[in-house]
């Protein structure tokens, strides 16, 4: 499994509207693998694999994977340095105390430190203790002091700093929502390798997911798809304190077979034949189903005059945080179940 590709994903910076060093990283690595790549006015990466050996209009399979992760950007650098943020994705701003940050400038990356306003617990009061801080109270300090103000601009984007690790057979990092799915659109091309392939095959490396699927809806809106799949993650609430029915997916028992979210409901027949297929495969799978949230799969169902979508999703706990974790084995059942789908699907 190419663990290396994926620890470059999840490690380059990029937040919605910022996802140019990912699509940048992201192009050098699929040389070869598509008859034709460009960048679309948003910023994603449109790429096609032509049809081989199949008939005169084979169909269009598309698969959506959006490469921003949560971030921030600057909204002000007051005048002793502190840079002050809003986010671009969704954050619980009890996860955000006390952590290292990255502020990606124009003249190049800065370190810092991210924390709320506020007396440190040695002075505060117990119910200053019991408050959790909004978003609003966070702020940015690089150690540059008043120089700051020449080095960062409002726009500038601002992620988390924190490495991917290996523990066990479980990978942990910040961004693997959907840096997972940016090595699932590669590497399932790579498993698919000279095999012919009837469907048309596209794999859209979307921008602004995170903000309401913004790149998937122009990219599928121009490519017209049949099929729509929307790789993901989802989440695995498999831990203390979770209800059972409100664990989603368990870690280890293959990928999510995506049924329905906020934003869609997937076609019967597609998940009927992806389930089937995966059986015949000997491919683990579970299904999923989110009471809210939404994800690309949705843009592509419902462009133009609309597509056959499902989602393929890889169970991921403690989501939005930066200490998001997945099992491998169910990240290579996600990578195993695309290339089956995309060698017979057509």
């Amino acid at each position: 499994m190419n663990i290396d590709l994926l620890k470059r994903l999840c490690e380059t910076p990029g937040v919605p509207g910022h996802e140019h060093r990912v699509r940048a990283l992201i192009e050098e690595e699929i040389a070869g693998l598509f008859d034709h790549v460009e960048t679309d006015p948003m910023g994603s990466l449109l790429c096609r694999r032509d049809a081989r050996g199949g008939g005169d209009a084979p169909a269009k399979v598309m698969l959506l994977c959006h490469m921003d992760e949560i971030g921030f950007l600057v909204s002000h650098v007051g005048e002793k340095g502190f840079a002050y943020v809003q986010p671009v994705g969704g954050f619980d701003p009890r996860n955000l105390f006390s952590r290292r940050v990255l502020v990606c400038t124009e003249g190049g990356d800065l370190k810092g430190v991210m924390n709320p306003g506020g007396k440190p617990v040695h002075i505060s009061s117990p119910e200053d203790r019991k408050k959790v801080p909004e978003l609003s109270e966070f702020f940015v300090d690089t150690g540059l002091g008043a120089a700051a103000q020449e080095r960062i601009a409002v726009g500038d984007m601002v992620v988390m700093d924190e490495p991917l690790v290996e523990m066990g057979d479980k990978v942990v990092s910040k961004a693997l929502d959907n840096r997972i799915a940016c090595w699932l659109g590669i590497e399932a091309l790579r498993a698919l390798g000279d095999a012919a392939n009837k469907a048309e095959i596209h794999v859209a490396f979307t921008s602004q997911e995170e903000v309401g699927l913004r790149g998937a809806r122009t990219a599928a809106y121009r490519v017209k798809p049949d099929i729509g799949i929307g790789v993901d993650t989802t989440l695995a609430c498999d831990t203390p304190g979770v209800p059972e029915q409100d664990r989603t997916t368990e870690q280890g028992k293959g990928f999510g077979l995506h049924v329905r979210d906020g934003s869609f409901i997937a076609d019967r027949g597609l998940v009927a034949e992806i389930a089937a297929l995966a059986e015949a495969e000997g491919i683990p799978f579970q299904r999923t189903m989110l009471r809210s949230g939404g994800q690309d799969g949705a843009a592509a169902q419902q462009a133009a005059a609309g597509a056959r979508a499902v989602g393929i999703v890889v169970g991921t706990r403690y989501i939005h945080t930066v200490t998001e974790m997945i099992h491998k084995t169910d990240l290579a059942a996600a990578r195993d179940i695309l290339a089956a789908y995309l060698r017979q699907a057509g």
